[in-house]
């Protein structure tokens, strides 16, 4: 980098912030912190659902399997993820916009209080919370590794430079923060992703190599083959079913998106668009990574450091500096999302059972405790993405699909189906063994028994396992132990219909009336 890029870098920085600062006056509440007050138009919910699911792993670890593999980089992530959102756009967008609009809630998780008890909600609200710490210190990691390729500065350096510039902004401006760079950062996206293909193409031709005919090369054999290597037909359909659950609401900052506009029909639109983009505009972003091996040699074994290396020597200054800003807001985009999803999550759900005095909390003392806890949760994932590539994580990868797809699963299930009348009769009992049972079956699945088979558990089964025991078990005790009490079907009747019905009853517990209620 020199001093262009770095002038480029720079003042994306300067933009992030003020559009926090500008976007500070439109907060005036926790609704608006969280929701966006349910005013955010549906394109630009549906570019921010999209972004907000991308991060720089997608240019270290992805770009590892694409240098490896080949296109099953995208057969196997974003093609599953399209798939997904465009099934939720229909089953899940709608009813999780009805959350905020007839349950009032600010907080994806606020209503399974009362669609199933406190204790569920509790458990699902704490293991997501921890969950999502180590998912979001990934990113930093992953960011930070690129940082280190361009500038030389240690890991733990580029982990405070992002984390202190995305703290700064989506603190201050919350989910209208967060939207709105995410619309700057796709147009970055735009014009960073169409000049690393164009360079490539050049770059190709200059090497009279074509544009199909690389496909022919020695160092591309077998990249053409959809699934390959570890990432078969158990994974896609693993993938598929976790990528539904975990882009429609499961990871929760997408569900907050789907809440955030004015209407259920609103936050349908803006899941199709959502699924558009992530089937068109992957391809130009996974192109240059499938024919990194004619250009440069990875000198990682995992081929995570290709495409830094290849963006290093076919762009000029100024275009690095924008191909560099563009791995930044992907992470940001996706970290300053996870944020306010948490923060939301800790402030109305958690906080009110632990503390009487925020039970109390009124419209100025839960902003500030929202941001506060935005703050304290970055602050956390900064402290994990230090030990990533430690023992307990291993490499940038194995987090982002073992730990986050694998333990998913057993956290969303029960929320996201919970919404459904099909799934009526799971009640509590259905939603908590579900979930230890899924807990239990990845622990057992990446420890124990991985540790016995000659070379380990299969990826696929890292992954798929704890997912098909939970969603087993969620519909079997569902049959076995029905539990659809009036008070719950009053819950579910609320977000599958769009007509007025029946208020909502509020478990009469200390503390509840702040929790959920109309």
């Amino acid at each position: 980098m020199n001093s262009l890029d770095w002038a480029v870098l720079i003042g994306y920085f300067g933009v992030m912030v003020a559009i926090g600062v500008w976007s500070h006056k439109r907060v005036d509440n926790v609704s608006d912190f969280f929701t966006a007050g349910g005013k955010m138009p549906w394109w630009l919910s549906g570019i921010s659902h999209h972004m907000s699911g991308y991060s720089a792993v997608m240019f270290t670890g992805y770009a590892g399997i694409a240098y490896t593999y080949g296109v099953t980089s995208f057969i196997t992530w974003s093609f599953p993820i399209a798939l997904g959102i465009a099934i939720g756009s229909k089953l899940f967008a709608p009813r999780i916009n009805r959350l905020r609009s007839r349950l009032h809630v600010a907080s994806p998780l606020e209503y399974l209080k009362n669609r199933y008890n406190l204790p569920t909600q509790q458990a699902l609200a704490w293991s997501g919370l921890l969950l999502k710490i180590v998912d979001v210190g990934a990113k930093w990691a992953a960011i930070a590794t690129l940082l280190s390729v361009f500038t030389g500065v240690s890991l733990n350096q580029g982990i405070l430079i992002t984390g202190v510039i995305t703290a700064v902004y989506c603190t201050i401006g919350g989910l209208w923060a967060d939207a709105l760079t995410e619309l700057g950062q796709f147009v970055i996206q735009l014009l960073a992703g169409l000049s690393m293909f164009i360079a490539v193409v050049v770059k190709l031709n200059e090497k009279n190599i074509g544009f199909l005919g690389a496909w022919d090369e020695p160092a591309l054999h077998g990249h053409g083959k959809p699934l390959v290597g570890p990432y078969g037909t158990v994974f896609l359909l693993a993938f598929l079913f976790i990528k539904l659950f975990e882009y429609n609401g499961g990871m929760l900052n997408q569900a907050q998106r789907y809440m955030a506009t004015g209407s259920a029909h609103q936050a349908e639109r803006s899941a199709r668009l959502s699924a558009i983009l992530w089937l068109v505009w992957p391809v130009v972003l996974f192109f240059p990574m499938w024919m990194s091996p004619l250009l440069v040699r990875a000198q990682k074994p995992d081929g995570s450091d290709s495409y830094a290396l290849m963006t290093e020597q076919l762009l000029p200054h100024g275009l690095l500096g924008l191909v560099i800003v563009g791995f930044f807001s992907h992470t940001m985009a996706m970290c300053s999302s996870d944020a306010n999803a948490i923060a939301a999550v800790f402030t109305r759900d958690l906080a009110p059972v632990l503390s009487a005095r925020a039970r109390g909390w009124g419209a100025r003392s839960g902003l500030i405790a929202a941001r506060v806890t935005t703050v304290v949760f970055l602050g956390l994932s900064m402290a994990v993405a230090t030990q990533v590539n430690s023992p307990a994580f291993k490499d940038i990868i194995t987090v982002v699909i073992t730990w986050v797809a694998g333990l998913m699963g057993p956290i969303a299930i029960p929320m996201m189906l919970g919404l459904l009348r099909a799934f009526r009769r799971s009640g509590p009992t259905a939603a908590l063994t579900s979930w230890a049972a899924g807990l239990l079956a990845f622990w057992l699945v990446n420890y124990p028994i991985s540790w016995n088979v000659d070379g380990g558990v299969p990826l696929q089964y890292q992954v798929s396992v704890p997912l098909a025991v939970s969603l087993v078990l969620y519909v079997l005790i569902g049959y076995l132990k029905p539990e659809d009490t009036p008070e719950r079907m009053a819950v579910i009747e609320k977000v599958n219909t769009d007509s007025d019905g029946a208020a909502v009853p509020v478990p009469a517990k200390a503390g509840d009336d702040v929790v959920g209620a109309p």
